[in-house]
Parts: C-alpha cells; sequence; structure tokens
C-alpha cells in the first residue's frame, strides 16, 4: 500500500505510538471525551492493524471467558478459582458498550467485524469432565455465565459441535459447555476502521511507514518523541503532553527507553503460533463455533488449542491451533535481535529467575517447535476425529511477547496477561502482554484514562460523556443482574448479533 507521507506537527497533546486496537480504543475515546485534542498516531507498518490485532494473526474470540477453560484454573486441593473470568467476562461488555456507541455514531459498521458464534468447551476423559461440571456450577452462580448450559448427552454435543463428535468413541467420556451468545470478533477489520475514523477527525495525523525510536523527557512535564520515516530514512521529532506507547512487541524497548522508574525490572519472552487453516469447504459450512479444550501441561495462554469458525475478509474461515512456537523476535515483523537486545542490567536477573522458575514452558516450546505435520495432525484429531491431513494447510499467526517483572519473593515471574505500565505523573503509559488482550481494550483504556487524566479534574468533568460511551463504567456487571440484561440485548440488537 503506498501512503503519502505527512509532515510531522512539531506539538501535540497526544502521541500514540503503534496503530493496533489499544492505540486505536485510546484515540477515539480521548477524542469523544475531549473533541479539540490533538493526535498524532505512528505506525511502522504500512497499514493499520496488522500485527497483533490482524484476523491471522489473534484468535478472534470475543474474550468473554465463555469457553477458556485457562482462564479458570484449578488448583491442587481441586477448588477452582474464577475470579479473572469474572473479571474478562465484566471488561468485555464494557467494549460491546464502546463498539455499540461508535455504530450508533457511524463510525463503524457491525457487519464488518462482528459475528455471533456459540462458545463452547469440549473436554473428555473422566478427570476433565468432574472438572468442567463443576466449573459450570461455579459459574452459574455469577449472572455473567447463568445462560451457560453444561451437558453429557453426545447428541446434544453433536447439535453443537459437529465435526468434533462424529467419529468420537463411544466409550470416552465427554462433556461440553455451550453459550450461545459468543461472539467472533475481527480485530484487523475493527481497528482499521477506528483509525480511519480518527484521520478523519480534526486534529488526528496517522504516520505510516514511520518508527518511533525514543522518548525522552523535555524538563517542561513534556516528552521529546524521536522517529524514523522508514521510506525516505529521515529521522525527526516533536513534542507531547502525554505518550502511550501500544506498539504490540515493541512496547518493551520503547518503554525501556523512557526515562522513567517504573520502567525496570521488566523483560518479555516471545512465543510464535502457528494455525492449521481448513481447506475442506464442506467441513467449514457444518462447523459453527468456537470449541476450546484444556491446554497441555506448560503451554502458554495463547496455545490452548480450539477449533474455531471465524468470518475473515467476508469469508467464512475453520482454524485450529495455534500451535507455539518459539524465535526471538518480539513482533512478527521484527527481528531476530529483539529478544538479546532486551536484556539489560535492571531486569537480567527477573528473566533468570521467571526462566528457571517455567522450565515446563521452555520444553513446551521446545516439543512444539520440533512437531511434523504428522504430529500436528494427531493433535488436530483429538478435536476432529475423522478428518484427513490434506484437509488443512499450515499458516504463520502472531507473535506475543509474556511479561516478566520483577518479584520479591521469587526474583522475577513470567506473567501471563496484560499489563499496563503508567509513569507517576502519568504522562507515560505503556501496554505490556498478550491475552486477552484487544477483547478487554475499552476496559484497559478506561482505566488508564482515569489514572493519567484523573489530576487535572477531567475525569470527573467527563463523566456524563463516559457514561454515554460506555454505560456501565464503574458498575459491576456481575453484581447487577438487571443492568447486564439490559446491556447485553441493547448492545446485540446494535451490534446486528442474531442466535445462531
Amino acid at each position: 500500500m503506498t501512503q503519502t507521507i505527512k509532515p510531522l506537527i512539531q506539538e501535540t497533546d497526544v502521541v500514540l505510538m503503534g496503530a493496533g486496537i489499544m492505540s486505536a480504543t485510546l484515540g477515539l475515546l480521548l477524542k469523544e471525551l475531549n473533541p479539540d485534542i490533538t493526535i498524532q498516531i505512528f505506525e511502522r507498518l504500512d497499514q493499520a492493524g496488522t500485527e497483533s490485532s490482524d484476523a491471522w494473526n489473534n484468535a478472534g474470540t470475543g474474550h468473554s471467558a465463555f469457553c477458556e477453560l485457562n482462564y479458570t484454573p484449578q488448583k491442587e486441593d481441586g477448588s477452582i478459582n474464577i475470579s479473572k473470568a469474572v473479571k474478562i467476562a465484566e471488561s468485555f461488555e464494557l467494549s460491546r458498550e464502546f463498539w455499540a456507541y461508535l455504530v450508533q455514531k457511524n463510525y463503524i459498521q457491525p457487519s464488518e467485524f462482528i459475528t455471533q458464534v456459540p462458545h463452547v468447551s469440549l473436554v473428555w476423559g473422566e478427570e476433565n469432565v468432574a472438572y468442567l461440571k463443576k466449573r459450570h456450577s461455579l459459574m452459574q452462580q455469577s449472572p455473567l455465565f447463568k445462560d451457560m448450559v453444561y451437558t453429557e448427552d453426545r447428541d446434544l454435543m453433536a447439535e453443537w459441535a459437529p465435526i468434533a463428535m462424529r467419529g468420537r468413541k463411544s466409550t470416552q467420556s465427554v462433556a461440553a459447555t455451550c453459550m450461545d451468545i459468543g461472539t467472533d470478533v475481527n480485530f484487523g477489520n475493527l481497528t482499521r476502521s477506528m483509525i480511519a475514523q480518527l484521520e478523519e477527525m480534526p486534529g488526528v495525523t496517522v504516520h505510516y511507514n514511520v518508527e518511533a525510536l525514543d522518548l525522552d523527557p523535555d524538563g517542561k512535564g513534556g516528552w521529546d518523541v524521536f522517529v524514523k520515516n522508514l521510506l525516505s530514512m529521515q529521522k525527526s521529532q516533536c513534542n507531547a503532553k502525554f505518550v502511550f506507547i501500544g506498539a504490540g512487541g515493541a512496547t518493551l524497548h520503547l518503554l525501556k527507553r523512557a526515562e522513567i522508574e517504573e520502567r525496570k525490572g521488566y523483560g518479555g519472552f516471545p512465543v510464535s503460533g502457528l494455525w492449521l487453516r481448513c481447506l475442506n469447504e464442506d467441513l467449514i459450512a457444518k462447523h459453527h463455533a468456537k470449541v476450546y479444550g484444556k491446554a497441555s501441561v506448560g503451554a502458554p495462554p495463547m496455545s490452548v488449542p480450539h477449533i474455531d469458525t471465524r468470518m475473515i475478509n467476508g469469508k467464512k474461515q475453520l482454524l485450529f491451533g495455534p500451535f507455539a512456537g518459539f524465535s526471538t523476535k518480539f513482533l512478527k515483523n521484527g527481528s531476530l535481535m529483539d529478544l538479546p537486545n532486551s536484556i539489560g542490567v535492571d531486569n537480567a536477573i527477573p528473566m533468570i529467575f521467571a526462566g528457571l522458575k517455567n522450565m515446563p514452558l521452555t520444553k513446551y516450546l521446545i516439543e512444539q517447535v520440533r512437531q511434523t505435520p504428522e504430529e500436528r495432525h494427531a493433535a488436530l484429531r483429538e478435536y476432529v476425529p475423522f478428518t484427513k491431513l490434506t484437509d488443512w494447510e499450515l499458516l504463520e499467526a502472531g507473535q506475543r511477547v509474556q511479561v516478566i517483572k520483577k518479584d520479591k519473593k521469587k526474583g522475577g515471574v513470567l506473567e501471563f496477561g496484560t499489563e499496563v505500565v503508567i509513569s507517576k505523573d502519568g504522562t507515560v503509559a505503556a501496554l505490556l502482554g498478550a491475552s486477552p488482550g484487544a477483547s478487554t481494550a475499552a476496559a484497559v483504556m478506561l482505566d488508564l484514562i482515569t489514572k493519567c487524566f484523573g489530576a487535572e479534574g477531567k475525569v470527573e468533568k467527563w463523566q456524563a460523556k463516559l457514561k454515554e460511551m460506555v454505560p456501565s463504567f464503574g458498575v459491576s456487571l456481575s453484581e447487577n443482574e438487571g443492568q447486564l440484561d439490559a446491556t447485553r440485548k441493547r448492545t446485540a440488537e446494535i451490534l446486528e448479533l442474531k442466535k445462531p
């Protein structure tokens, strides 16, 4: 894609590094709250949403904790913790509300990015069946999951996921849960629509093929931002009052260059992914669900296996995976030196301790990298028992960087999730981590705005507008069933979500 080189604006209120779903969400929130705010967005690629946000590079699941079993871990004593699932489900409702607001403003079109696709959890083996039954019983206690259906009826499971049940041994213990209101979200399309809307707004400039290099305090409470145009190779700079670093895997490098105390001790561990894409149109047509299973021991959250209906570029697709891999790149379009260059004096010890304590993950990744096509097909056949190897092709998925940070007791820990690092004065914020990521963008960015723009009383002045955009902002939907039902009904109508 050819892009016109736009002149750099020397003084701006906000700089957003990276044109992914997080920057798009923050940019639109800020412009709606303050139409006079000026924003510059720097994206190193030639269009928005083509790294972590792109449909082929992420799961596309509207992560609402309906089917992802890694969000409800079972402890050694047999108890199950659903607190993370509750938090993620509430966060996803805020995203739906914000998207509904954008649709009503005619900024985005629901048909371009969201589809109703049931979310199913499928397990086999007596221990896993007992776990799923117990999980369902606990989750039913929250209004967020009251519509979740549990079954051990093979005929019903065959209705939910026909290709997953066909050919399965009748002697195998199997159970499943289903939430009809699950969704598939094309975050790449959503991001590009949101960025396109931002580009039409006064005071917003989006620079493509421009890489952010560094940021230094200007001595007046703001930041000098240094960038390089990758077409002309010309370097330049601008000044900003607030900087958000939402550059996916590149965020860690830029955060390390920001002269803030909070950056110290953070490291990153990259995990790559691969999909199997179905080529059999009959299989694609018969399956209409996101069917998640249990992850292997030591597997990172992004590698929870699922047989997955997707809508990509207007066409129904069927994917299985992702299979995990290892690369020293922090971005799909990154450098092999990303990992070595990220290690410094302040984070070497946390990274060493985290590595020593996560040997099962290392072993798992090595095994995944060494897998043959036949071994990947064997893993697929646990979910689609009758399928053939020739029905599928291998595709490269996205690159994720898991957060490593200091820990007083353990020296260093590997975090599976997203984390926002904010400077003490609130003028710099950076988003690190992966799953559930995009699905919780609205909740994450609303929290960021509260922390970074609250000092001057702006958030108090913005309350009415915040409630207009996201009516459930500040409300615990898990404790307010009436409002939960109302918001789900309203957003389903606006987002044109219909029962399958």
